[in-house]
């Protein structure tokens, strides 16, 4: 009859402490203006081309990205992403937003061609024809939203030119924005990328 007495009392004890949880769980998940907070952002309304939606994030914790396209000796060019405040997510990774974390949407002309799980992509030379164009590379948390400070995406487009002869020898490409001061005296920017695998679109 003990072995009753102790499985009703520890079953007793449970229900309280989930019961105590439940109840300041909301108090505890709300930020000061009473809107629930999260280190992961706050969706909004607006979305990218694809229809995903924006992930909000204070600029001090926003994650940053710069890219550079170089041309490599096989008429290809070499796409290399600078990231700060992001950590590239393995192939397999739980879909859900973890601040700071995800992939990278890369597009040649506003059409994604990879998503990106490291740093580094080639082009071949055949998909970049004669002319100019435009290589972006968008953050993306792992649930697929967008990450997003004051409402635009957080991206960088690097231009490069294709002439009649071989790609030329500089680089074009833009480095995420150094870390600057708000108002309020805090940083904005810092971090670093780690290397995970790659997807083709």
């Amino acid at each position: 009859m003990s072995w009753t007495r102790s499985l009703i009392t520890a079953l007793a004890v449970c229900v309280a402490l989930l019961a105590g949880s439940v109840g300041c769980g909301p108090s505890d998940a709300r930020g000061e203006d009473g809107k629930p907070s999260s280190p992961a952002g706050e969706l909004l309304d607006e979305r990218d081309g694809e229809g995903r939606p924006y992930r909000e994030v204070d600029a001090g914790d926003a994650p940053a990205v710069g890219v550079e396209v170089t041309p490599d000796t096989d008429g290809g060019w070499d796409v290399r992403l600078t990231v700060r405040n992001f950590r590239f997510s393995p192939a397999g990774t739980r879909g859900r937003a973890v601040a700071g974390r995800g992939l990278a949407h890369l597009e040649l002309n506003g059409r994604r061609v990879a998503l990106l799980r490291t740093p580094e992509y080639h082009l071949p030379g055949d998909s970049v024809p004669r002319g100019t164009h435009h290589v972006t590379a968008r953050l993306y948390a792992d649930d697929g939203s967008v990450w997003a400070v004051d409402g635009e995406p957080v991206e960088s487009t690097a231009d490069i030119t294709v002439s009649d002869q071989e790609p030329g020898a500089a680089p074009a490409g833009t480095a995420p924005p150094e870390p600057a001061r708000g108002a309020d005296g805090r940083g904005r920017g810092g971090g670093r990328g780690s290397p995970g695998g790659d997807e083709r679109a």
